[in-house]
């Protein structure tokens, strides 16, 4: 049973999570022949003010 975590900066569609649990699906099944139905994804979305690189975060960086 494949766990996968997604973590990003900021907020996703509903249709782009979808796309994006599709995707790694369908590539743990035709790399590693796990099937989509035992497979789990969960998406994180972090808020800027709670992601930082380089000892700034980004909500003082400007939009990346």
């Amino acid at each position: 049973m494949p766990y996968v975590e997604v973590k990003l900066l900021g907020k996703l569609t509903e249709e782009q999570k979808e796309a994006i649990v599709k995707g790694i699906s369908d590539v743990l099944y035709e790399v590693a022949g796990k099937k989509p139905e035992s497979t789990y994804v969960v998406i994180v979305e972090v808020d800027r003010e709670n992601w930082g690189v380089g000892g700034t975060l980004f909500s003082r960086r400007g939009q990346s």
